[in-house]
């Protein structure tokens, strides 16, 4: 179906834009009669496509055609319905779920583009989700997308934020924050924020958060202590004792290769000199999930500590062995 013609330039340009985001090639005269315009004005309209840094190429013949290619930069995207739809409830349901590899990244993309959603679109995000259910999910708390997106709003445009929060007695309490970084250890949300009702950091489990709301006012970020935001995380959960243990492992891989595969929160690998690197940390998660993280870093590793870890992972192997022969 031919699009109406348009004398509005910046009109006809998204349309133009729409149709090449299309992964396809374009001869000139099919643009032409799609926006009900001359070869010559597509022509125009490639090139200021170009000057706006879409890497529009042509291609010679008797028709001359046309494709968006990669750049060195990722330019605007435009998204027909369908489309936002799908990639909103797709963000959608890896952010209920502390998903390892969904981390603040997706999160920030899912918070822009839920806020330029037209009203219409946000209601079938919602009732889509809504009415679906995943074959899987995380083994983390599951928490509402609405939470982590308003909490990312906040972070990226500096913005404090009060929020509802359960501590893990079951005490409710009100805070007033000035956010500074969501990290995901795979299993949950944390939160590390500076309190201003108890003037000192603090990290919040966000799926103990409730009723979150960005109050517009703007505040200077402050200089976090103890490194990153991951660091921050591990040493709060360390400070915390009862429900945390240190561990110790060695990995037979080079320290880059093991690094790759093990997330910051967990720890930071150091070389032993001997070919091989050694993973020091607290964790307050199950050692079931550490022992199953630790495998994933996809070399052969030592658990030098605790005991229940080292028992845990030769349960584990003795586990995948009989199922591995179970095959045969």
């Amino acid at each position: 179906m031919l699009l109406r013609m348009t004398t509005d330039t910046p009109a006809r340009l998204l349309q133009l834009l729409s149709l090449l985001q299309t992964p396809r090639e374009w001869p000139g005269g099919e643009l032409a009669d799609r926006l009900g315009v001359s070869r010559r004005t597509v022509r125009r309209d490639i090139d200021r496509l170009r000057e706006l840094g879409y890497p529009v190429r042509a291609s010679k013949g008797s028709d001359g055609g046309y494709r968006l290619v990669a750049g060195k930069a990722m330019p605007p995207l435009v998204l027909d319905d369908e489309e936002a739809v799908a990639i909103a409830v797709g963000l959608r349901a890896g952010a209920g779920h502390a998903v390892e590899g969904v981390d603040e990244a997706s999160v920030r993309a899912l918070a822009k583009l839920e806020q330029v959603l037209p009203a219409r679109l946000r209601h079938r995000v919602s009732t889509l989700q809504a009415a679906t259910t995943p074959l899987t999910s995380g083994d983390g708390a599951s928490i509402a997308p609405e939470t982590l997106t308003v909490m990312a709003s906040a972070v990226a445009g500096r913005e404090r934020l009060r929020f509802a929060y359960r501590d893990k007695e079951g005490g409710e309490s009100r805070r007033l924050t000035e956010p500074h970084r969501l990290v995901s250890t795979g299993r949950r949300w944390y939160l590390v924020a500076y309190d201003l009702g108890r003037e000192d950091w603090r990290t919040f489990r966000v799926d103990r958060v409730r009723e979150p709301f960005a109050t517009g006012a703007r505040f200077a970020p402050r200089e976090l202590p103890e490194g990153d935001a991951a660091e921050y995380l591990r040493r709060s959960i360390r400070r915390r004792g009862q429900d945390t243990y240190a561990f110790e492992v060695r990995f037979a891989g080079a320290l880059e290769a093991v690094a790759a595969h093990v997330p910051e929160w967990i720890g930071v690998p150091e070389a032993d000199g001997d070919g091989g690197c050694v993973l020091r940390g607290t964790s307050g998660e199950p050692v079931e999930w550490l022992a199953l993280r630790l495998a994933m870093a996809g070399c052969e590793f030592t658990v030098r500590g605790p005991e229940e870890l080292v028992s845990c992972v030769r349960q584990l192997g003795a586990r995948l062995s009989r199922a591995g022969r179970a095959g045969d």
